[in-house]
């Protein structure tokens, strides 16, 4: 089937190299990589995890944020004014 698509001019470069490297017709590419962008992803891939490690006890309890805060802007504050004297 003809139609016309305006394609960036970084693209067309790409395809065009791509096509005279692997010494196949503009059209051939142009198709394949359309193919393979709207071909669903391999199932097959493994969903990533991030690695977790134990890092011991809270030294404070963290199930109340604003109280942490507080204590942590304390204990900032208690060594402010002990470097002062």
């Amino acid at each position: 089937m003809r139609t016309t698509v305006d394609i960036d001019r970084h693209l067309l470069k790409r395809l065009r190299d791509e096509a005279h490297q692997k010494g196949l017709s503009f059209k051939a590419v142009v198709n394949r990589t359309l193919r393979r962008g709207l071909e669903p992803a391999p199932s097959s891939a493994q969903p990533y995890e991030c690695p977790t490690f134990r890092m011991g006890a809270p030294l404070r309890p963290i199930d109340k944020g604003l109280a942490l805060a507080d204590a942590l802007e304390d204990e900032e504050t208690t060594r402010k004014l002990a470097q002062r004297e």
